[in-house]
């Protein structure tokens, strides 16, 4: 790796027509107050995260720090990223925690992860071009609309608990979203949880007796994976949040390209195998599994600061507020209440982030294979259509998926032999890939780097006001 940096210039400024560029720094100083910044950008959704599940705050914190060092170290220091939690993981931990609880459910994010570095070993071999291949626009964005979509029950069941202060939390995200710009706007999920938190303290819902009982200093809860043979349901449903992840780092990658004015696509292996291998480092130690987060890259866009030292100092406060029991404690006092309010705005957003796949790619549906492919998922997601093969139970996410790839490719090539679906210039980003660059968060949701505001959530997804740069990308999430 080259290490140490280089100092940019005096190491105080940064001119508008420069960037620090990867292998370069600021002063230290300056450094570390980045570092901490990044920190902030991907606190929101890492901690929802274990709140969500019922994951220990402080041991996904601990591992998220690890694994963003982990993929520097992989990535050879080129690639700067920061790896919060995966909203992608919701549904499937859900059902695997009823099953058979957290060890099962951590069980299925080991299984993803080592798919997921399996992957980027095949990549950095043979190249990205079979993914786009098998993941159209139509298909890719219907995959994601339906995990956001399949979570609206829950959002629903967290709501209704504690309505008033479900409402507050979900007013407190809309207002500051409109009214904030630059980072506060970026981070409206993250204001929304703490005006709610607020309303809920003193509506007197919160009980800190735990916080009093956490030491300040001291190791976090290490819960290790069951795996069962007998769950094999189970797993299956984590398989298509392979493909989320898979979209998402692939995006990261180009998007960070983009603004340096680099090609990093050399890069994409190593990134999907970085992602892989802390995801399942993460899953055997009982914290939520990892991927790129694209708030980090607004703050990086906004700064002009791509500079992989500031991650490193993110990468290093995050395992120290892993080893806080305490503030692991304070993270678990949120309330269900406000929960309900943040998540169904954050479940929505990655919804709409499946349509703006579609949008941003000029997906044509007035042809049927586009209408069919997108239509029989999402009501097979949002309805959560279940299957029963062999005792086995499969639900809506992995039937919407595994309906959204038949259906398009099947009608794909039955409609070329027949002659029925015939391929026009304005369908060539359909058949041929993504043809976005845009830099995208936790589920791989484009956060855009033309001018213009778009919704970004502090983890994955979340409003984010999108700053000027070089290039306007086609987003494609």
């Amino acid at each position: 790796m080259p290490l140490p940096w280089t100092l940019h210039g005096d190491g105080r400024t940064v001119s508008a027509t420069t960037i620090v560029a990867p292998e370069e720094r600021l002063s230290w100083g300056r450094t570390v107050g980045l570092g901490v910044q990044h920190v902030v950008a991907m606190f929101g959704a890492t901690f929802l995260v274990p709140l969500i599940t019922g994951f220990p705050p402080s041991t996904t914190l601990l591992f998220s720090g690890i694994g963003t060092l982990l993929f520097l170290v992989v990535t050879r220091n080129r690639l700067p990223s920061y790896l919060g939690s995966s909203f992608a993981f919701l549904a499937p931990i859900a059902a695997a925690t009823k099953v058979g609880g957290i060890p099962v459910a951590l069980s299925g994010i080991v299984l993803v992860g080592a798919l997921l570095a399996v992957v980027g070993v095949v990549v950095h071999l043979a190249g990205s071009r079979w993914i786009d291949v098998l993941m159209p626009p139509v298909v890719s964005g219907a995959i994601v609309a339906l995990i956001g979509f399949n979570l609206a029950p829950t959002a629903k069941a967290d709501f209704t608990k504690s309505p008033v202060i479900g409402l507050v939390t979900l007013a407190a995200i809309v207002l500051c979203t409109v009214l904030f710009r630059g980072m506060i706007g970026r981070l409206s999920i993250v204001v929304g949880v703490v005006v709610g938190y607020v309303a809920a303290v003193l509506a007197g819902q919160i009980d800190y007796s735990a916080v009093a009982r956490a030491a300040w200093v001291g190791l976090p809860t290490f819960t290790a994976p069951r795996f069962d043979g007998g769950h094999l349901a189970v797993y299956l449903g984590f398989l298509p949040v392979v493909l989320a992840l898979i979209a998402e780092n692939v995006g990261h990658v180009k998007g960070v390209g983009q603004l340096t004015e680099r090609d990093l696509t050399p890069l994409t292996g190593r990134a999907l195998l970085a992602d892989g291998v802390a995801t399942v480092i993460a899953g055997l130690g009982g914290g939520s599994a990892t991927t790129t987060y694209g708030e980090n890259i607004g703050v990086m866009a906004a700064t002009r600061v791509f500079s992989t030292a500031a991650y490193w100092v993110a990468g290093i406060v995050a395992v120290l507020l892993g080893l806080s029991p305490k503030i692991g404690a304070v993270i678990a006092t949120v309330p269900t209440g406000v929960l309900g309010g943040a998540t169904t705005a954050l479940y929505g957003l990655i919804g709409i982030i499946g349509i703006r796949i579609w949008v941003e790619n000029r997906v044509d549906f007035a042809r049927p294979k586009n209408q069919l492919t997108a239509g029989i998922a999402l009501v097979m997601g949002i309805a959560d259509f279940t299957f029963g093969v062999g005792g086995a139970t499969f639900g809506g996410i992995v039937i919407g998926t595994v309906a959204a790839i038949v259906v398009y490719h099947l009608m794909d090539l039955i409609g070329r032999a027949r002659g029925t679906d015939a391929v026009g210039a304005a369908d060539v980003a359909d058949t041929i890939g993504r043809p976005d660059t845009g830099p995208r968060d936790g589920l791989g949701v484009p956060t855009g780097t033309g001018t213009g505001t778009g919704t970004g959530t502090g983890t994955e997804s979340g409003p984010a006001t999108a700053p000027t740069a070089r290039n306007t990308p086609t987003d494609r999430r």
